[in-house]
């Protein structure tokens, strides 16, 4: 039985100093000064041939050239390249430390940019990042310092136990980094596609896309999931003694979770609300912004955001204000003095309403004296607009309600304040009362 030889780290900094010292070494550095050069010019002119110049969350180029992940992925390709070839005829120096820097800067920008692109508002996505270059940066140091198979071999050697199966650390790790990978190349996948489906479509086009690409993200993430199992060592056939539990915690405890996955999916399938139209739910009047798997963003006009679970939408009445008939009747009440011409103003009234563009001719508006009121003679006018947009409603009111008040000046009709009329009868007490006042006061 031979005997466990531990590998040893290169800890003689001197020997590093006067390999850069030799000749060799700026042979090195010019090849990679072209594979800069090189991996530059063909990253640049990739993405002006898929223009991509005004796409600054691409996770191949981002907002510039080297700002992606293309330029590294490039630029490590050439480096491995060329040290093939001058390995054939120099010693390795610089390279020795150019591959483990590009491998590293490989990983970070492809998983930052990755999960800037698949999650663009998590507020976890900067932590994320910054523990992926830690982690980066760490392993490229330990790679060219040579302490990294020392690591990996001292990780190696804690191990346990579970049921028929040995873990080590080392595994552990290596298959964390496996998943990890995999989880990301899922993740840029799902973004991928979930941007390609969106791009130009609106209405019904656009709310089946979305049903696509959720289902899409959903399936590609369950498959990284058991990837991930499987490359940390898990085996997914003990996962069936668990399956009984899982079904109880989703009848039970993710009922609700359940239920709005569910009935997000629904939404998007049926096309009876769609992303862009106007809708009313439980009190709450906006435009639906997005529509996700678990809950849809609409907006007031206000520009105040709601979120709601997608079951409220499913199990309460919605009304939908942007539908095949947009024809919306909208009312309006003027109040005009008593003793006031009531054929005149009704005849004002019909004219404002005349004179916007924006009220349908027909049906024909109308203005009738619809009730007697505490302080004078109410007058109802009604017309259609062709619109069930909430701010177009209100600016096309204002404009008739403004017209009516210059209309109702002009001809002398006084539109009256509220009034009170207060009878004090005379009472002998209070007579009295006064009398003596009087009295004294003389």
């Amino acid at each position: 039985m031979t005997a466990y030889r531990r590998p040893q780290p290169i800890d003689d900094f001197g020997l590093w100093i006067e390999g850069f010292k030799q000749p060799g070494v700026l042979v090195e550095i010019a090849a990679l000064a072209v594979c800069v050069a090189l991996a530059w010019g063909f990253s640049k002119l990739l993405r002006n041939a898929l223009r991509m110049q005004d796409d600054p969350s691409s996770v191949l180029f981002g907002r510039s050239v080297v700002d992606g992940a293309m330029f590294p992925l490039v630029l490590l390709l050439l480096a491995y390249v060329a040290r093939a070839i001058v390995f054939k005829f120099l010693p390795m120096t610089a390279f020795k430390v150019a591959i483990p820097v590009l491998v590293a800067l490989v990983v970070i920008r492809v998983g930052v940019k990755v999960l800037q692109a698949a999650f663009t508002t998590a507020p976890w996505v900067r932590v994320m990042e910054r523990t992926i270059s830690w982690v980066a940066w760490l392993a490229m140091v330990l790679w060219v310092s040579g302490l990294l198979p020392v690591v990996l071999a001292e990780l190696g050697e804690i191990t346990w136990k579970i049921g028929s199966t040995t873990l080590s650390l080392r595994t552990l790790i290596e298959g964390s980094v496996t998943a990890g990978a995999v989880m990301i190349l899922a993740l840029w996948l799902s973004a991928a596609i979930e941007k390609r489906l969106l791009r130009k479509a609106t209405g019904g086009d656009l709310s089946m896309r979305k049903a696509v690409s959720n289902a899409t993200r959903a399936l590609l993430l369950f498959v990284g999931l058991i990837v991930a199992l499987s490359a940390v060592g898990i085996d997914l056939t003990a996962l069936s003694v668990f399956s009984g539990a899982i079904g109880v915690g989703i009848g039970f405890g993710l009922q609700k979770l359940a239920s709005n996955y569910v009935s997000g999916f629904v939404i998007l399938a049926e096309r009876r609300l769609r992303i862009g139209d106007n809708v009313k739910v439980d009190s709450f009047e906006g435009r639906i912004l997005d529509i996700n798997t678990r809950y849809s963003v609409i907006r007031s006009a206000a520009g105040r955001e709601s979120i709601v679970p997608n079951e409220l939408m499913v199990i309460n009445r919605v009304e939908n204000l942007s539908t095949a008939i947009t024809r919306v009747w909208q009312t309006s009440v003027v109040t005009v003095a008593y003793g006031s011409d009531a054929e005149l103003v009704s005849r004002l009234l019909l004219q404002a309403i005349d004179e916007q563009e924006a009220a349908l001719k027909e049906p024909a508006p109308q203005a009738s004296l619809s009730a007697f009121g505490a302080n004078g003679l109410e007058f109802t006018m009604a017309y259609w607009i062709n619109s069930g947009d909430a701010p177009v409603q209100l600016r096309l009111l204002s404009q008739i309600n403004n017209r009516v008040l210059q209309m109702l000046q002009e001809n002398g009709i006084e539109m009256p304040y509220p009034q009170r009329v207060l009878h004090v009868k005379d009472m002998p007490a209070l007579a009295a009362a006064q009398a003596s006042a009087g009295h004294e006061a003389g």
